[in-house]
């Protein structure tokens, strides 16, 4: 019987090695909403009167994350930016990337306003 036990947990393991990528530390480690960083930095543009703001959404865990729901309280733009990228519900939060998956490459788009807002992760999917 603990050869068996033994003997699934290898498999498991393994199966797990292959679906993550084949890296041991990938297995260990489960990814979070915590994996979706927001840097938000002036580009020293003005646009209209306003500064002009690049914000990157990067996914440092090695599974996407689709659905991605930033909290943006009052966010505002005098700057268009593509609906893809980005997407105001009115209520304080922003789809990122049209709710499609964010994989290692970073989601970037730029807005412009008086000064920067307060964007965070609020909720994503996670599938490896």
């Amino acid at each position: 019987m603990a050869a068996t036990i033994k003997n699934i947990r290898i498999f498991l393991f393994f199966l797990c090695l292959i679906s993550q990528g084949n890296s041991f530390f990938s297995c260990l480690n489960s990814c979070s909403l915590t994996d979706l960083y927001v840097n938000t930095s002036k580009t020293g543009v003005t646009i209209q009167g306003k500064s002009e703001w690049l914000v990157t959404v990067t996914n440092n865990c090695q599974c996407s994350q689709s659905q991605g729901i930033l909290n943006c309280p009052g966010y505002k733009t005098v700057e268009p930016v593509d609906p893809n990228i980005l997407t105001y519900s009115g209520t304080d939060y922003c789809l990122i990337n049209y709710g499609k998956p964010i994989y290692k490459q970073p989601i970037t788009f730029k807005y412009a306003w008086d000064t920067t807002f307060s964007m965070s992760p609020n909720s994503s999917q996670i599938t490896c």
